[in-house]
């Protein structure tokens, strides 16, 4: 389905190429001061233009259909849609018969037998992240004081970010896509946020990561190095009577419940799929396997524009947790 949370909930619509995306958020308390102007920086942080991101450029600008009156939230759903004006629908027009390796655009023809729309990967495509992020802006308002930050660690295996515009430009210029991992940190959260098992926080925050296109995986604290170290070495002491550790392989939650340390976290993406190197999928017309060539404007790292995406979905996880 296309909605998530309990006490804050949001519902994502739209596709890429159609006349808007948008999201209808559910939970916000009344009275919370809230301007159009809050959305600005991380839509921007969203958007492409820089390096080894897409060339599509839209305005972005959030639309607040309701919930909100003279500056405060009305505890009323809120709806915020953006307009798709800088589409080229045409870049799709041959991809119709030649599902694109990576994509959902088979599946998706198997799954609505035919209906859905295909251009631009429709209601799959990464411009749903758009509202994702405005969800954000209004998630991070209700958690006060908690403070979400995620940067990109590493592009294409490497960690020295003095390397990146080289691995990038090699790799647009062989028509070609890199994969990144984004990490993320959590001041302020608390003790006692999330339950056990279903509802734990571990559980809420990568049910949301993984909903952002191009996941593939995600860790909290030591993760999957956890599996080399022994008990000794990956357990957290109690340090002090507010629940400091003096090291925080946990990531800041035990139990499925944040025990007051940052919450820690990264998460991997998958280099984009829509790459101009030319690749062999099936034609669905013919029944043939045949060459393909995608045309269009994409991402040679989805990573770059997805750092403040990923603080979006902890931010909605856990002021669905509240």
């Amino acid at each position: 389905m296309n909605t998530f949370g309990h006490n804050f909930r949001i519902s994502l619509f739209g596709e890429s190429h159609g006349p808007a995306v948008g999201v209808v958020i559910d939970g916000i308390p009344a009275g919370l001061a809230l301007g159009v102007e809050e959305f600005a920086h991380d839509l921007e942080r969203r958007k492409g233009g820089q390096m080894g991101t897409t060339e599509r450029r839209e305005a972005d600008t959030p639309e607040i259909l309701s919930g909100l009156y003279e500056g405060h939230t009305t505890g009323a759903p809120m709806a915020i849609i953006f307009r798709n004006e800088n589409v080229r629908s045409e870049d799709y027009a041959s991809l119709s018969a030649t599902p694109r390796p990576g994509h959902a655009d088979w599946v998706a023809t198997q799954k609505f037998a035919g209906y859905n729309d295909p251009r631009g990967g429709g209601h799959f495509s990464g411009r749903l992240t758009l509202p994702l992020v405005a969800a954000g802006v209004v998630a991070k308002k209700i958690l006060g004081d908690v403070v979400i930050k995620a940067q990109v660690e590493e592009i294409g295996g490497e960690r020295d970010s003095a390397k990146w515009e080289a691995l990038l430009s090699a790799a647009k210029a062989e028509g070609d896509s890199l994969g990144a991992i984004v990490g993320c940190r959590v001041e302020g959260a608390g003790v006692g946020l999330g339950e056990p098992f279903f509802d734990s926080v571990e559980s809420a925050v990568s049910h949301l990561l993984f909903a952002i296109p191009g996941v593939r995986g995600v860790e909290f604290g030591d993760g999957f190095a956890a599996t080399l170290k022994r008990g000794s070495e990956h357990n957290d002491p109690i340090v002090a009577p507010d629940g400091t550790t003096s090291r925080n392989g946990a990531g800041g939650i035990n139990g499925g419940i944040t025990n007051g340390n940052p919450i820690t976290l990264r998460v991997a993406f998958k280099p984009t799929s829509s790459i101009a190197r030319e690749q062999q999928t099936l034609n669905t017309s013919t029944g043939q396997v045949e060459a393909l060539t995608i045309g269009g404007r994409h991402d040679v790292c989805i990573a770059l524009r997805g750092a403040v995406v990923v603080e979006a979905a902890v931010a909605i996880a856990l002021a669905s947790l509240k």
